[in-house]
């Protein structure tokens, strides 16, 4: 399938690589508004340079490019691509705002092409393996779902905050593992080095059924953290999303009981705790062979625009909630 990939930044330099590497891709070309920039990735990669990313769509006709470009720009390049028949994977957030994403939905519709949202962290082995074991009741009912992610700030960003940033991935990561939306949400949000947007954020968010999410984030701290802990009736999970690990720290009160009995259980009790062997693979190769097997197989992409969208919303109500500091519903 021949592949192209638009800004060949940071993140757009691993798409080329990674696609490269796998066989049921043919990279073509890659575009960027830096010639220096475009023709360095171009060479390493053995493939044409385009400065203008038109010229590149109508030339080498692509079936399926990564948009990797600042978020200001996704919609319009977005629409480009798709207006050219190509399919596409647009590096989160899907847009700047919520009707740039639903005019990139739409669009995708009319054309009959696929448009996947690039949460990449869905695809981490020990998040699928825990997506599993919840799936599969391991946990029993679950309580409160905790992300944290934390990590100096990284100076390749200019066109948002932290919390468009990163908390789409974390969003993403609670839908995914909740199978539910949240009804409202509640953040405190600051600016304590960089002016010109936030850079640090805790947040609750309340979803149906009791489950309560909670979400730190900050650009501020001079260690990179990605954990996420699940809590419910039989324990504890723990992603470690920097070594792809999962632990289980078992409620000892529960186990060997049944369920009809856990009402009666009057707390809990420090039980065993299990590392889980998980085979490590890159998340970015999963998704963009998740993206291209879609394309493939004529069959939905894993993470549609309509995630991508509902991420937005969510990651949106939280900067709405900091700056009002007030409660913001979201049903």
């Amino acid at each position: 399938m021949k592949v192209a990939v638009i800004g060949v930044g940071t993140m757009g330099r691993h798409h080329a690589r990674v696609y490269s590497e796998l066989p049921e891709a043919d990279l073509v070309a890659i575009s960027d508004a830096d010639v220096i920039q475009a023709e360095s990735t171009a060479n390493k990669f053995g493939v044409r340079a385009y400065t203008d990313y038109h010229e590149m769509l109508d030339k080498e006709k692509p079936d399926a490019v990564s948009v990797v470009v600042p978020t200001a720009m996704h919609e319009e390049v977005g629409l480009a691509a798709l207006d050219a028949g190509v399919n596409v994977l647009i590096e989160k957030p899907i847009a700047a705002t919520l009707e740039e994403g639903a005019r990139l939905i739409k669009k995708a519709r009319a054309v009959k092409k696929q448009l996947m949202i690039g949460h990449v962290v869905r695809f981490d082995p020990a998040i699928q393996a825990l997506k599993q074991k919840l799936d599969a009741g391991e946990l029993g009912r679950i309580y409160q779902i905790f992300c944290r992610r934390a990590g100096p700030f990284p100076t390749r960003i200019q066109d948002v905050g932290v919390v468009i940033d990163l908390a789409p991935h974390d969003v993403d990561i609670m839908r995914f593992l909740a199978g539910a939306d949240p009804i409202r949400v509640y953040s405190e949000t600051e600016q304590r080095i960089h002016t010109d947007h936030e850079d640090l954020l805790w947040a609750t968010l309340r979803f149906p059924d009791g489950l309560i999410g909670g979400l730190e984030i900050n650009w501020l701290t001079p260690t990179k953290i990605r954990e996420v802990f699940v809590l419910g009736e039989r324990g504890l999970f723990r992603v470690d999303a920097l070594t792809q690990d999962l632990y289980f720290y078992e409620n000892s009160l529960v186990k060997d009981v049944q369920w009809l009995m856990l009402q009666a259980i009057k707390g809990v009790s420090e039980g065993s705790m299990t590392r889980y062997a998980i085979p490590r693979f890159e998340p970015l190769k999963a998704e963009l062979q998740a993206f291209l097997k879609a394309i493939h197989d004529g069959q939905p992409v894993p993470i549609s625009g309509e995630d991508g969208l509902a991420a937005l919303r969510i990651s949106l109500a939280l900067i709405e909630s900091g700056q009002k500091h007030q409660v913001v519903e979201l049903s």
